[in-house]
C-alpha cells in the first residue's frame, strides 16, 4: 500500500475509470508524470499550450458526459487557462483539473513561480482547493471527483504541491462516489405547474441544457406539443430539442437583451427548464415578461432559479422527471378546447417552417449543402462558426442528442479543441468542428495533438477574413447611439497579412485544403472524408476585409 503520492494519484485516476490526462508538461509536475510512464492504461495527450489542453478536456467531458482529467503547470499554465476555464464553468462541464507547485516547504520564500494558485482557480471553478498534507491527497481528489459531477456540474482545481506528492502515501484507493441527483418534486407542486400552465393562449418554453444533462428531449417534446408553446433555446449548446422540430424557434440570450425581451413580452404562461434568464451581454434589466404571466421555473440549481426576475412557481428538480410528471398533469387538466388550440398552434408552425434548403448562392452553402449530403447521418458537430452559424444550422442542425455541440461562454478558440475532445470520446463517429479565421487563431496549435495522437477530427474554418461578430456588434452599437456607419475600426481585419490556413495546417502534419471556389467543392469534402485522418479546410467566405 505504500508508495508515493506521484504513484498513488494515478492509482486514484484509474480507479475512476480515467482513460486521458490532458496537458501541457512542467517541472513542479515532473514527480507524477514521470510516474505515469508506468501505467499503459492512462494516456498522457500532449498539447502545446494549457488553452488547448482545457478545450479538448471540455470536449471529451461534453461528449462523455463524465469527468475529464486536465494537467496544467503552476500558476502560469492556469493563467493560459483561465479563459478556458470559464467557458467550462459557464457549460457545466465537469472537468477535475490539477496542477502542481513546488511544494509547500518553500511557501514562505515568494520565489519563481510562486502564486496563490487556490485564488485563481476560484473565478472559474466550483471548488478549488489545495492538498497540504501526504494523507489527504486521494481524499481531496475523491472530493473533487464528486462535485465536478454534482449538478450542476462544473470544473474543480485541485493544487497538488511537489514535496506533498514526494512523501510516502499509504491511503487506499477507492472508486469516487457519484451522487444521482435525480429529483422530482412533490405532487402538489407538480400539480400547481400543471395548472398554471394549462389554458395557456399564448404559452412559451424557454429551455438550456439542462434538459440536455438530465437526457429530458423526449419529455421536452411531449410537454410543447401538449401545450402548443413555441420552444426558444436560452444558454442553449446541445440538443435540448431537435432543431427541425416545428415549435422550436432558435436561440435567444447571446449578445442584446431586447431581442429576448421582444420574443417573451406577449406570453401568458412560460415554462423556464434547466437554464437561467437571460444571459445576455447586455441584459435587459427590468423583467421583460407580462405582469400578470405566469411562469414555472425547473431546474436542479436553485441558485438560477429567480436569479434575475421574479417567477410564480420554481421547482428544484431534475428536468427529465419533472417534465415527465408535468406531461401527466396536463395530460389530466388539459380540456378538449386546450388540446385543439394546442394542436391548432403545432400545425400552424409545421406549415410555417421554413425552407431550410434554402441557398443564397454563396460558397458558405454550397459548401454545407455538399457536406451534409455526404457525412454520414449520426455525425458529430462542434459549432464555433458565429457569424456562419445560420447556414451551418440550416444544413447541418442539432438533431440527435449528444451529437451536436456549440461554444458558450464567450470564450474563443473552442471548435478545434473541442472538436479534438468529441472524437477521442467517440473515435468511430465523422466529427466534424466549425471555426472562424479569428477563433482558430486562439487555438491552431491544437492541430499538432491531432497528427501526434492519430486524432481523426475534421475542421473547417470559415474564413471572413475579419473579427466578423465585432463588425455586426459595432453596428449595432452605432444604431443605438444614432452614430452614422463609417468603416469598421481597423483591429477588426484580419486580411493583411492573409492567414494562410492550409499551409499552417500542413506545417503541422495536417492535410488541408484552401476552397474559395464552387468549382473545388465537391472534390474538397471527398478529400476530406476520405479517411480517419485529421484533415483541414480554408473556406473563404468572403474576400474583403473590414477596412473601408
Amino acid at each position: 500500500m505504500a508508495r508515493q503520492g506521484n504513484a498513488a494519484i494515478i492509482e486514484q485516476f484509474l480507479a475512476d475509470g480515467i482513460p486521458f490526462m490532458f496537458g501541457n508538461p512542467g517541472t513542479v509536475e515532473q514527480g507524477f508524470l514521470d510516474a505515469l510512464e508506468n501505467y499503459d492504461d492512462l494516456q498522457y495527450i500532449l498539447t502545446l499550450q494549457e488553452t488547448v489542453a482545457a478545450g479538448i478536456a471540455d470536449g471529451y467531458a461534453r461528449a462523455t458526459g463524465r469527468p475529464a482529467l486536465l494537467q496544467l503547470h503552476s500558476g502560469v499554465g492556469l493563467g493560459n487557462a483561465i479563459g478556458m476555464l470559464y467557458q467550462a464553468k459557464r457549460g457545466h462541464s465537469p472537468l477535475v483539473v490539477i496542477a502542481g507547485e513546488s511544494g509547500v516547504k518553500y511557501e514562505s520564500m515568494d520565489a519563481q513561480m510562486a502564486a496563490d494558485l487556490v485564488a485563481m482557480a476560484k473565478p472559474v471553478t466550483k471548488y478549488a482547493t489545495r492538498v497540504t498534507d501526504p494523507g489527504s491527497v486521494l481524499r481531496t481528489l475523491r472530493r473533487a471527483m464528486k462535485m465536478a459531477m454534482t449538478a450542476p456540474r462544473g470544473p474543480v482545481f485541485v493544487s497538488l504541491p511537489m514535496d506533498v506528492l514526494d512523501a510516502v502515501n499509504t491511503e487506499p484507493v477507492l472508486p469516487s462516489t457519484f451522487l444521482d441527483t435525480r429529483a422530482l418534486p412533490v405532487p402538489s407542486l407538480v400539480e400547481q405547474a400543471a395548472e398554471l400552465l394549462a389554458g395557456a393562449e399564448r404559452p412559451l418554453v424557454l429551455v438550456g441544457d439542462g434538459v440536455s444533462a438530465s437526457g429530458g428531449q423526449d419529455e421536452l417534446v411531449l410537454v410543447a406539443e401538449q401545450l402548443g408553446a413555441d420552444v426558444w433555446g436560452v444558454d442553449f449548446s446541445e440538443v435540448n430539442l431537435d432543431a427541425r422540430h416545428p415549435l422550436y424557434r432558435g436561440q435567444l440570450g447571446h449578445m442584446f437583451g431586447e431581442v429576448s425581451a421582444d420574443v417573451v413580452k406577449d406570453a401568458d404562461a412560460v415554462l423556464i427548464v434547466g437554464t437561467y434568464v437571460f444571459p445576455e451581454v447586455f441584459p435587459v434589466l427590468s423583467s421583460p415578461f407580462r405582469d400578470d404571466a405566469k411562469i414555472v421555473h425547473i431546474d436542479l440549481d436553485g441558485y438560477e432559479i429567480a436569479k434575475n426576475h421574479p417567477v410564480t412557481l420554481g421547482l428544484v428538480a431534475d428536468p427529465k422527471a419533472s417534465l415527465a410528471a408535468l406531461a401527466d398533469g396536463l395530460d389530466e387538466r388539459l380540456s378538449a378546447e386546450d388540446r385543439a388550440n394546442a394542436a391548432e398552434r403545432l400545425e400552424a408552425r409545421r406549415r410555417a417552417q421554413p425552407d431550410r434548403s434554402a441557398d443564397d448562392g454563396s460558397l458558405l452553402h454550397a459548401f454545407l449543402r455538399e457536406l451534409a449530403a455526404q457525412v454520414p447521418e449520426d455525425v458529430m458537430v462542434f459549432d464555433e462558426a458565429l457569424t456562419a452559424a445560420g447556414p451551418l444550422n440550416a444544413h447541418l442542425p442539432g438533431r440527435l442528442p449528444g451529437h451536436w455541440f456549440s461554444t458558450r461562454g464567450g470564450s474563443l478558440g473552442v471548435g478545434i479543441p473541442g472538436a479534438l475532445g468529441i472524437k477521442l470520446a467517440h473515435p468511430d463517429k465523422t466529427v466534424l468542428g466549425f471555426t472562424g479565421d479569428g477563433g482558430s487563431m486562439y487555438t491552431i496549435q491544437a492541430l499538432y495533438t491531432a497528427v501526434r495522437h492519430g486524432i481523426g477530427a475534421k475542421f473547417v474554418i470559415c474564413n471572413n477574413r475579419s473579427y466578423k461578430l465585432l463588425d455586426l456588434n459595432i453596428e449595432q452599437y452605432w444604431r443605438e447611439r444614432d452614430i452614422p456607419e463609417h468603416a469598421h475600426p481597423t483591429p477588426f481585419d484580419l486580411s493583411d497579412p492573409d492567414l494562410g490556413f492550409a499551409e499552417i495546417a500542413r506545417g503541422f502534419g495536417v492535410n488541408a485544403l484552401r476552397v474559395d471556389d464552387h468549382e473545388q467543392v465537391t472534390e474538397a469534402v471527398k478529400r476530406m472524408l476520405a479517411d480517419d485522418k485529421p484533415f483541414l479546410i480554408d473556406l473563404r467566405t468572403t474576400e474583403g476585409g473590414s477596412r473601408g
